[in-house]
């Protein structure tokens, strides 16, 4: 993180304490940091102030944490760091479906808290110098490669911070195979196997942005024993 630029959090747990511990931590750590106790208490500060993360518990009364992500993310792209129940792998798969960006499972220290977000953070995209052209296109949608932006005609594309991420890296290796272990790399997920279908996901979600039949991609591909691979027109 930049130590120059404020980073504003909003940590979204029903816990008090929890809430205020991570508070406290964050804060220490030179975060700008806003809490909410609910999903509707978080709807509410999200219509007057802008984020740079949301830390996003799933297990809450009223609104759950994966259907406020969905509704958000059809809305927003700033990144979601979801906190799931430990061992509950239904739950963080079907967070990354919604539009999550990682996810922690509780009990956690709040050292990894600090490190997720910071790779996050780090994941969020900036300019990038890529032997490609500037601008690829995949039919109606074109990429931006120094903007980082995906456009269909004047609309722009709303992209996740991991999906943006991800763009960058095939796009930077445009018409070559990135295996899935590059990208968990990249993405700064690790290196373990369990890890990799996240990356699938995350695959999953990109193609519905851009391709015509997400089940039959043309586009970003899927090349047997070697990972992925973007092929513009």
């Amino acid at each position: 993180m930049n130590a120059d630029i404020e980073v504003h959090l909003l940590i979204v747990d029903d816990d008090e304490r929890i809430r205020g511990l991570l508070q406290k931590f964050l804060i220490k750590n030179g975060f700008l940091v806003t809490t909410a106790r609910d999903a509707a208490h978080a709807r509410r500060l999200l219509s007057g102030l802008e984020f740079d993360m949301i830390v996003l518990d799933v297990m809450m009364p009223g609104e759950d944490g994966i259907s406020l992500t969905r509704d958000l993310r059809a809305k927003l792209s700033t990144p979601v760091l979801l906190l799931t129940a430990k061992g509950e792998t239904s739950d963080r798969i079907a967070g990354l479906e919604a539009g999550a960006d990682d996810y922690l499972a509780k009990p956690f220290e709040p050292k990894e808290l600090l490190l997720r977000i910071n790779a996050i953070l780090r994941r969020t995209p900036a300019q990038v110098v890529v032997k490609v052209p500037k601008v690829l296109q995949f039919g109606p949608v074109r990429y931006d490669v120094d903007r980082g932006e995906m456009w269909r005609d004047e609309a722009l594309v709303r992209l996740t911070a991991t999906e943006a991420a991800l763009m960058r890296i095939l796009a930077s290796a445009a018409g070559e195979p990135v295996s899935r272990s590059q990208l968990v790399d990249e993405l700064g997920r690790g290196g373990e196997h369990t890890q990799e279908r996240a990356v699938d996901v995350q695959i999953t979600r990109l193609r519905r942005k851009f391709e015509a039949d997400p089940k039959m991609p043309r586009y970003l591909q899927t090349v047997r024993g070697a990972g992925y691979m973007l092929a513009p027109e």
